[in-house]
């Protein structure tokens, strides 16, 4: 399934082939991880733009940052819901951060840890000035749990922009994606921060990658 296959049905963004490059371009350059932030004063300085993914464990958010730097583990991958434990910082040569949350969503972690980890979540993305864009990845197989629009409602709240990004797209039929897309796209409509074109990627295809990547450029 290929991103012109789905353009002439549903709201997936498109972008000139210039801005494809600087996509391309951006996400070729270094990436290195920073820090891990388990507290706010832990948080680096706000001197560059910072894009936020966000998601359910094992939605497959690590694969995806993978994915689009190019790298095969910058972002540690694991079958072990809720192992990104604190906000993890990479630095793309300068130009931006690319800041992996911790999953949410999860069950087997200890009450306190679940707690503590919502709490810093909320009180980031309510506070960080230099926080651009969030991207809640969504499994395109299961569309919205509860726990997403939980987040979804969070991030309405405090004004902060937000794309979906349906992951593991390579899962389902063209049929079902389509399906699966225009509902997501419909449930958005009741989200005052939700931006009305999301995105279906596949990690393991490279489904949609080069649009992503297009789109955090334009936000440089």
């Amino acid at each position: 399934m290929t991103q012109e296959n789905l353009r002439s049905a549903i709201a997936i963004p498109t972008h000139e082939d210039s801005v494809i490059e600087a996509g391309r371009k951006l996400f070729s350059r270094p990436v290195n991880f920073v820090l891990g932030v388990a507290q706010l004063e832990q948080l680096p300085p706000e001197d560059k733009t910072e894009i936020c993914f966000a998601g359910r464990s094992n939605v497959g958010k690590s694969s995806l940052i993978n994915a689009i730097t190019g790298r095969k583990d910058i972002a540690r991958t694991s079958n072990t819901p809720g192992r990104t434990q604190q906000l993890n910082y990479f630095d793309l040569d300068g130009a931006c951060y690319i800041v992996d949350l911790p999953g949410y969503g999860f069950a087997q972690a200890p009450k306190d840890i679940v707690d503590t980890w919502h709490a810093l979540i909320k009180q980031y993305l309510r506070g960080r000035v230099t926080l651009r864009r969030v991207f809640v990845l969504i499994d395109s197989r299961h569309g919205f749990k509860k726990a997403d629009l939980d987040m979804m409602k969070l991030l309405d709240e405090a004004a902060v922009p937000y794309q979906v990004v349906l992951t593991k797209a390579d899962k389902l039929k063209k049929g079902q994606l389509e399906k699966r897309i225009k509902e997501v796209v419909d449930g958005l409509i009741k989200h005052p921060a939700a931006l009305p074109q999301i995105f279906a990627t596949s990690s393991e295809k490279n489904t949609g990658l080069a649009e992503l990547r297009a789109e955090i450029s334009t936000l440089l």
